[in-house]
């Protein structure tokens, strides 16, 4: 049995993470660390308390799944690494490239797992689009269109806050950037333009447009907290197409369709309702086992990490009201070649 220790109680852990660990025959939640203890033990774990230190510091507890404000990922991940547990860490792993990987020497010094939380990534759907790209069912990747515009977070939500790691690129932006870098064969970018907006000055993004170009193509990324939600991934290649039907990132409640157009026609599959947290704590607890699984590899998550802080450092920024945008090509383009 495999006990999960988790160090946040927040909206993820109780809905997702926490369910998705009792599922799981082999895996067991242990133990809960909260600023409010009764948030800690509404999780339903043997032991809880405020004290984050216990749990990483408590020897029956074999993985920790850190569930804290992005700018606490580092802290919390170097000291449970150090305490010889494994990690499971919330996207993205680091606020900067720096920070990721630091994290991933120290993964690799203490000889534990450090796997990022990007739960899409083990979604039956999302591992079949992978495939067909590396067999190259669409030939050469030309163009990638990345879209998630998520919900509007509460006026007190860390997501606002820069200083705690807040904004849209990094919340939902991930997952467009990890998406169009995995369809790219995750090549750094040669160049990236890209615009930031917000609606109030000193918040946080409230919206990214981003332009990455490759050698052979380009991929055109948005990410936002809007009212409408979207979410859409279209991949052309030389010889076919990809399209994730909505939503693309976050399925898993309701069945989903994938469309590949190739030599061959199109094919439509389509991928019932599944939970892929609990896909996600099936493989972990597996590798912690010390058996066969499928993780996240950490250079991906370190691809991503270069990928958000190119995109940061070489944005336009922008106060726009609610509703109002302007794209790279329409911004004065501060353009940064990809590291």
């Amino acid at each position: 049995m495999i006990n999960w220790g988790f160090l946040g109680a927040g909206s993820i852990a109780r809905t997702s993470l926490a369910p998705a660990v009792r599922r799981h025959e082999g895996a067991a939640l242990y133990a809960v660390a909260a600023h409010s203890p009764d948030r800690a033990a509404a999780l339903g774990p043997e032991v809880y308390s405020q004290d984050y230190a216990r749990v990483v510091e408590d020897p029956r507890v074999d993985v920790v799944y850190i569930c804290l404000h992005n700018s606490a990922h580092l802290e919390w991940t170097l000291r449970a690494l150090e305490a010889g547990k494994h990690v499971l860490c919330e996207k993205p792993l680091g606020l900067t490239a720096e920070e990721t990987h630091e994290m991933t020497k120290a993964a690799a010094r203490y000889g534990r797992l450090l796997v990022e939380a990007v739960w899409n990534r083990w979604h039956p759907r999302t591992r079949d689009m992978e495939r067909f790209l590396d067999a190259g069912r669409i030939g050469e990747v030309r163009e990638v269109i990345a879209e998630f515009h998520g919900s509007v977070p509460a006026e007190d939500n860390y997501r606002w806050n820069p200083a705690l790691g807040g904004g849209a690129l990094l919340d939902v932006g991930c997952y467009a950037v990890s998406a169009a870098l995995g369809a790219f064969s995750w090549q750094p970018p040669r160049s990236i333009s890209a615009v930031l907006s917000t609606n109030r000055a000193g918040r946080a993004d409230a919206r990214a447009d981003t332009l990455l170009a490759f050698h052979g193509g380009v991929a055109r990324v948005s990410a936002a907290f809007a009212c409408q939600e979207r979410q859409c991934l279209k991949i052309r290649g030389t010889e076919g197409w990809i399209e994730a039907s909505e939503p693309a990132f976050t399925a898993g409640a309701r069945p989903v369709h994938l469309r590949v157009n190739s030599s061959g026609g199109t094919e439509n599959y389509t991928y019932p309702a599944v939970d892929p947290y609990q896909l996600m704590v099936a493989e972990i607890s597996s590798a912690a086992a010390g058996n066969p699984a499928h993780l996240v590899p950490l250079d991906q998550s370190l691809a991503v990490a270069v990928a958000l802080e190119n995109i940061r450092q070489s944005a336009t920024a922008e106060v726009l009201p609610p509703g109002q945008r302007r794209s790279p090509s329409d911004a004065s383009p501060h353009t940064s070649k990809g590291k």
